[in-house]
């Protein structure tokens, strides 16, 4: 990989505000960076299925077409982001692999056990569950939290890795894995994100309680931590001017690009992470925490 190409990034961003959660990427300014040409894979997954909610833009887009580079079909869960889940399944097939889109709710469980009956129908099998979609809600005091919003959050953020999780367990073998999306937060915390910093700790903990439940049946489960990440969840989820700071505060300076991520995804669920479980990644532009 070419070093410059990742020093040359976006050092910030403009301010911008979307609607919506969970946002697009179509209407983002500037656009996620989620590709390194000079990244052409070698066939560490080749053969291999991955399933990766929230794999539509953003990480799980990034995460996806690494995956795709290195030979595994994808399987894209999303919400209702339809046009980016379209072009990334364009990208998907380009490299010669195939992409099935699965739109819907991942805070339902049965939507969640359908999927996975339509994965396995499509591809035969699943070797990679990639636990990512996240939603979050920024309040200034935790008396503007309303029950409403604290279910959402977690149902979006952990009920879901329950449910993709225990719907995948009958059609895992020895060898597959887990990788879970955590969050700085949960580490160092946020005063805006009460909930959702709640919400990765769990992921933390579940990914430590998860590998250990099922080192004795060979499958792997892993994190990754990122730290401020652009994209669509950002400007639909933080004020304007928010957006206009994010990410600037980091050691390294800058917002980290879903392409910056994907690599630690890639790594999580090849053959040179086969003696790693139970661990968390912390691509997070230099803050030192950890645990």
């Amino acid at each position: 990989m070419d070093n410059q190409f990742y020093i040359n990034l976006p050092k910030s961003v403009p301010e911008q505000k979307q609607d919506k959660q969970p946002g697009l990427e179509s209407l983002m300014n500037p656009k996620p960076i989620f590709d390194d040409p000079n990244y052409t894979g070698s066939s560490r997954l080749s053969g291999k299925v991955a399933i990766i909610t929230g794999g539509d833009s953003g990480i799980g887009k990034a995460v996806a077409l690494a995956y795709a580079k290195e030979g595994a079909n994808v399987a894209i869960i999303y919400y209702d982001e339809h046009s980016d889940a379209e072009a990334t399944k364009a990208l998907i097939e380009s490299r010669g692999v195939g992409c099935l889109l699965l739109p819907g709710d991942i805070t339902d469980d049965n939507f969640c056990r359908s999927t996975i009956q339509k994965v396995v129908g499509k591809f035969n099998k699943i070797d990679v569950l990639v636990n990512n979609a996240a939603a979050q809600y920024p309040q200034n005091s935790i008396e503007d939290i309303t029950n409403e919003q604290l279910d959402k959050t977690f149902k979006t953020n952990i009920y879901s890795m329950f449910y993709m999780t225990r719907a995948v367990m009958p059609h895992f073998n020895p060898g597959c894995c887990i990788i879970n999306t955590a969050s700085i937060t949960a580490y160092a915390g946020d005063e805006l994100l009460l909930d959702y910093s709640a919400t990765k700790g769990a992921v933390i903990t579940f990914t430590r309680s998860l590998a250990l439940s099922l080192i004795g049946r060979n499958i792997r489960v892993n994190a990754v931590a990122p730290g401020p990440v652009w994209t669509p969840l950002i400007p639909s989820s933080f004020s304007k001017e928010q957006v206009g700071k994010f990410g600037t505060d980091t050691p390294i300076g800058r917002p980290a690009q879903p392409v910056d991520l994907a690599p630690a995804y890639v790594y999580l669920a090849s053959p040179e992470s086969s003696y790693v479980t139970g661990q968390t990644i912390h691509v997070n532009g230099g803050s030192f925490i950890g645990g």
